[in-house]
């Protein structure tokens, strides 16, 4: 459906006070809203330095702050603190879609300018928010003399965590970016990481440690300098620079969100509220709802992406989704594998593919005016196989092209290896970046931007981690960014059950994932070949779910676009548990996590936007569980009927996979649900106000 609205409006009250806050000479703090969380900063030793203390107990140590320059002397040592200012800002704006509509924004701010007391002049200022669920800050690099142009060689802002807390994290600088399987470990065992990293202390308060705002800067991982302490390590350039730069400059926001439990986290809006209000302006354009496409056919070998097997992007195959999408009610078909450049080995040939050529079977002005006919669109794709300078080159003509034929999104893709992101520079020699560094920041957000001009929407796969600029950039509908429902299909091994119990409290944090949830026939690579040299994969490759946990993932996994990812067979055979993925919505008026512990277990509900009913689902990890769900959310004094879609007595991933309940009663707000789920299983449940 059309997002309503255009530019999100803002009120309530801003209060700003500027005056210092000096403890005593050289420190300053200050804390959150509702006083749990204090910030203190320092120059002890002539350092820049912070600690983050909650409910009176350390849970970041002394942390050193500070910038090193390649050409200029570094904001690093013999610094103390000049001056420091206050401000209080409590207002709401609303999201034009999103997790929830009208989003609270309160927070305690510090600034802090640090000046060198030795050798030449310069100065630095950290700006920390601190809200009542975590921390931001950031470096402010005023306009200088002797600092014009700029390049950064080493941040050295550290996180001092410890080594006892409980991490759940991916290792960073790996070839597959950030497709891992989750590790869970001791902190002090932890490698180079991944943001967003999840830390549960021994006294089970929850930290989660990201950036917000990444634009015109390189991205952050997390370098191990001793066991549980890191500091801040970013993607370099081609030419070993980390970031390339001109004074006055601002860098990401750092965030640690905090929280005595784990559904607190989830409950956050710490990393919307640090970025910039919409730019673009009107976004009324950009639709929200659920797609269908041809993309899983291709991952369980049984079309191909080229014409070298059996093409799975032709005009009768993509009429044939086409009207699968209109009976049922879904805003799009997304088709891989129709333009020029899949035959033959395409990861490594990115400099082939041409975007706006069809192979022969592919009509797409034809199927444009077919999909608008039935009240569809097709949703566009673009892989490049990290040649970015070959995909810019092309990008004008190619959105230009989606833009005449309907298209209003496209799933942009960046399968290369993380190092081996292809560019020509300026001197017209070819480069080899980094799939988060600087480069791929900035051209990111160029295709956004692009796009925007011609009201399509962006949904970036092997992408750079979300940090929210989908608030600043509302067209910036959904990333992937982890190990999504395809490495079920060949992934050896394929998700653990326990994946989706640790993706809301790591990955999830960052922003909306494009799992593509759904898949319905649950052992796909025991079905035989449809020819010979389309071999499939090993049937170990599967989703180890439940039927009902696959339908748990569309309110558990947050997106504002969500895929129905298996084919339309598979959902004509089970059309009784389909039914929830034709009516629950991707756009929300609230959401909250009722329970949940990372790993092991989540719940959700969220609340449709524009209307009456509730969602919930729950899920969990390998171990069967009961949960006790209060429906306290529910609005009080009125019934419910409440359709339920969960696993049976004998449901189990592995050798009962399609036990599922679905049945319908009338609840109210007092009620408490007790609802089994099997092994690697889930509840999906809608709320709709009894007649």
């Amino acid at each position: 459906m059309p997002i309503r609205g255009s530019v999100p409006f803002v009120f309530g009250v801003a209060i700003a006070a500027c005056f210092a806050t000096l403890a005593v000479a050289g420190e300053a703090t200050v804390t959150s809203p509702d006083g749990a969380i204090a910030v203190t900063v320092n120059d002890d030793g002539g350092r820049a330095q912070y600690s983050v203390s909650f409910n009176g107990e350390t849970v970041v140590g002394r942390s050193r702050l500070g910038l090193l320059f390649k050409d200029q002397h570094g904001i690093e040592r013999d610094l103390e603190i000049a001056s420091s200012d206050t401000a209080n800002v409590d207002v709401t704006w609303e999201q034009p879609w999103g997790e929830r509509r009208i989003v609270r924004d309160h927070h305690n701010e510090l600034a802090v300018e640090f000046t060198a007391t030795d050798g030449p002049a310069r100065r630095m200022t950290v700006r920390f928010r601190v809200f009542d669920d975590g921390i931001g800050f950031r470096y402010e690099f005023p306009k200088q003399r002797g600092y014009k142009d700029l390049e950064i060689t080493d941040e050295l802002t550290e996180f001092a965590i410890g080594e006892r807390a409980t991490a759940w994290w991916i290792p960073s600088g790996e070839f597959n970016r950030y497709e891992y399987i989750y590790n869970e470990s001791t902190a002090g065992e932890v490698q180079d990481a991944h943001t967003p990293i999840t830390f549960r202390t021994e006294d089970g308060v929850h930290l989660s440690i990201h950036e917000a705002a990444l634009a015109d800067y390189s991205g952050m991982s997390l370098q191990r300098l001793r066991p549980g302490n890191f500091k801040a390590k970013l993607s370099p350039h081609a030419d070993g620079v980390l970031v390339k730069t001109t004074a006055p400059f601002k860098t990401p926001w750092r965030t640690i969100q905090i929280s005595p439990d784990a559904k607190g986290l989830l409950n956050s809006d710490l990393i919307l509220n640090l970025n910039e209000p919409n730019k673009l302006g009107d976004v009324s354009w950009v639709e929200a709802g659920k797609y269908v496409g041809i993309w899983w056919a291709m991952h369980i070998r049984e079309r191909t992406w080229g014409r070298d097997g059996i093409h799975g992007a032709t005009t009768e195959e993509t009429k044939r989704y086409i009207d699968f999408a209109a009976e049922h009610g879904f805003i799009g078909v997304l088709v891989e594998g129709w333009n020029i450049g899949w035959d033959g080995d395409w990861f490594n040939n990115g400099e082939l593919f041409r975007f706006a050529e069809t192979y022969p079977d592919f009509d797409i002005e034809e199927l444009g005016e077919y999909a608008q006919s039935k009240g569809v669109r097709l949703i566009g794709h673009h892989e490049t196989s990290g040649n970015i300078s070959n995909y810019e080159n092309q990008l004008a003509d190619a959105l230009d092209l989606y833009e005449s034929v309907g298209v209003r999104a496209v799933k942009t893709g960046y399968v290369a290896d993380a190092g081996n992101i292809e560019r020509i520079d300026g001197s017209g020699i070819k480069r080899y970046e980094w799939h988060d560094g600087q480069v791929m920041v900035d051209h990111h957000l160029r295709v956004v931007t692009e796009a925007a001009k011609r009201k399509i929407a962006i949904n970036a796969h092997e992408p750079v981690k979300d940090t929210g600029l989908r608030r600043t950039y509302p067209n910036w509908i959904a990333r992937e960014g982890a190990r999504g429902q395809e490495f079920n299909a060949w992934g050896s091994p394929p998700n653990p059950p326990s994946h989706t119990a640790i993706l809301p409290f790591t990955r999830m944090l960052s922003g909306p994932m494009d799992f593509t949830p759904g898949i319905f026939d649950l052992t796909p690579n025991e079905n035989p070949p449809v020819r010979e040299d389309m071999q499939r994969s090993d049937p170990s490759n599967r989703p180890q779910t439940t039927l009902a946990k696959q339908l748990a993932l569309y309110v558990v996994l947050y997106s504002p676009i969500q895929m129905a990812a298996d084919l339309p067979e598979n959902y004509e055979e089970r059309m009784d548990a389909f039914q929830f993925i034709k009516d629950v919505p991707t756009d929300w008026e609230e959401s909250i996590a009722l329970d949940g512990a990372v790993g092991e277990f989540v719940t959700f509900a969220r609340k449709e936007r524009g209307g009456e009913d509730w969602y919930l689902g729950a899920l969990t990890n390998e171990e069967p569980r009961t949960l006790e769900v209060p429906l306290e959310f529910l609005d009080a004094g009125k019934t419910y009927m409440a359709e339920f879609y969960r696993d049976g007595e004998n449901a189990h991933w592995d050798t009962n996979p399609y036990d599922i309940k679905i049945y319908k009663r009338e609840v109210t707000s007092a009620e408490t649900l007790t609802l089994p789920l099997g092994a690697s299983g889930g509840a999906a449940i809608r709320f709709t106000l009894a007649e």
